[in-house]
């Protein structure tokens, strides 16, 4: 069977997506590719007005939505999941793609932030995944895209727990990947490493030092962008990944080589 990679071919044509996270950076650029690619999308960002924006600025033919939704939160969840099946009757892909990130050395963080991350960026996913797979079971069908980081596989100084939280996506994504695999439930992991979104410049703001030292850890002496790390979720939300499951993407200019 002949494959097109070509964007704006309709690889997702007809298809549902919720994508959290997905009011700005990589959330927001994987809602764009996915609706320019035929999907139908629910838009969540804990930031509802930024949500609201995209949404409106992809609502033609209205295929995108936004909801405001803690990811922390259980009911907020739920709430999205249940708008979406209310408005489009299923759920097809999910994007995991809300996260935090911290810039701090290990003995000078705070328990608080810590609970933060692990909430966030860990928690939220498998809160998420919980709340859709029921209905990409009883379809025996899905597609679930988490979004971990090069950090997760290779440690990062000053991010430690992010790190470890990152190493947790992964590590869940390959055993939920395992127990869903006979419901024809693909899940997958994307790790990028450093991309030019709102998260890392805010970080790296306050320590231009980082800006620089991130960007000589890439093979490629650059950051990444977000809409590459958006055509990584399409490839694995396709049809063209059906046999792949339970892995873990890099998408990281070759900074876990070095």
């Amino acid at each position: 069977m002949e494959m097109s990679g070509q964007v704006g071919s309709d690889r997702l044509r007809d298809k549902v997506a919720i994508i959290t996270g997905g009011g700005s950076g990589i959330g927001a650029a994987t809602a764009r590719l996915f609706v320019k690619e035929g999907a139908k999308v629910m838009v969540t960002d804990l930031d509802g007005n930024a949500a609201e924006r995209i949404a409106r600025e992809l609502e033609a033919g209205g295929k995108a939505v936004a909801a405001k939704v803690d990811v922390t939160r259980r009911e907020e969840i739920e709430k999205a999941v249940h708008d979406t099946l209310e408005r489009w009757g299923k759920i097809d892909i999910l994007v995991n793609s809300a996260g935090m990130g911290e810039l701090d050395w290990f003995l000078d963080g705070n328990e608080d932030t810590w609970d933060k991350l692990i909430a966030v960026n860990l928690k939220g996913t498998m809160l998420f995944c919980r709340a859709v797979l029921p209905y990409m079971v009883e379809r025996k069908y899905g597609k679930i895209i988490n979004v971990a980081s090069a950090a997760g596989k290779i440690g990062a100084g000053m991010q430690v727990v992010y790190s470890a939280t990152k190493a947790g996506v992964d590590g869940f994504t390959k055993s939920l990947a395992r127990e869903v695999a006979r419901y024809r439930i693909n899940v997958n992991v994307i790790c990028p490493g450093p991309t030019d979104t709102p998260m890392f410049n805010q970080l790296s703001e306050d320590n231009p030092k980082i800006y620089e030292r991130l960007i000589q850890a890439t093979a490629q002496r650059r950051l990444g962008r977000p809409e590459e790390q958006a055509a990584a979720a399409l490839f694995l939300a396709s049809d063209e990944s059906e046999f792949v499951t339970g892995h873990s993407l890099l998408v990281d200019g070759g900074t876990t080589m070095i």
